[in-house]
């Protein structure tokens, strides 16, 4: 079984999606590491981000590993190296989206990402799991939050990141902000809301709700 759930930053579909997997027995698989790890690669080299020529060799020349432990940490391997904490940092929050708009990175992770689902039974998380990558999956849901919730979900999520003590709010509202304007207006597979997913709004609801209720739709629909 596949199980979709897509959403923008700070809808709380990372951990929603962990915990799922877990209480399953499934493998999670978070595509937008994927994305983190080969920002981090074209920011460690120095790539133009804007060419995407350049980012597409860069991507295609590149080792993802992504390692999910019982004790709900993903760890992330790129060529060799361990990048859990890097992922998070606040400059690949700001580059990511433009790498993951470029059509032939996506065409890339496309094909890792559906080898990566079609192994066993998998919960994967993501912007456009349920439209691009698994259009027929099992079961689809669709994570959101009111914009200031979220930007109070990820501005906690990064102070808790090492060395991120100086982030502020309202910078996070505005890369929040630039984020779902690219994200939702991409031409190659933009954030949108399956047409057959489930919607949940989690503004109110705190992570066990959610997982709760997603579990509740598995068990009914068999």
């Amino acid at each position: 079984m596949i199980i979709a759930i897509d959403g923008p930053a700070g809808s709380g579909k990372s951990t929603v999606a962990k915990l799922v997997a877990n209480k399953l027995g499934f493998i999670y698989i978070d595509t937008g590491a994927m994305y983190r790890a080969i920002t981090i690669k074209a920011l460690m080299y120095k790539a133009d981000i804007r060419n995407a020529k350049k980012m597409v060799e860069l991507t295609r020349k590149s080792r993802i590993t992504l390692d999910y432990k019982k004790n709900g940490r993903l760890k992330v391997i790129l060529d060799g190296k361990n990048i859990s904490q890097e992922i998070r940092k606040p400059i690949v929050t700001r580059f990511v989206s433009d790498i993951a708009k470029i059509s032939g990175v996506r065409k890339l992770m496309l094909k890792l990402q559906r080898a990566l689902g079609h192994r066993k039974d998998c919960v994967l998380e993501g912007r456009d799991i349920g439209t691009v990558v698994f259009p027929k999956a099992e079961r689809k849901f669709f994570l959101d939050a009111n914009f200031n919730e979220r930007v109070r979900r990820r501005f906690e999520e990064l102070r808790s990141v090492r060395d991120n003590d100086s982030v502020s709010f309202k910078s996070v509202a505005q890369d929040l902000r630039n984020r779902d304007r690219i994200d939702s207006t991409r031409k190659i597979a933009p954030l949108k809301k399956a047409d057959d997913a489930i919607f949940i709004d989690t503004t109110k609801l705190n992570i066990e709700q959610v997982v709760a209720r997603i579990l509740s739709y598995i068990k009914k629909s068999g």
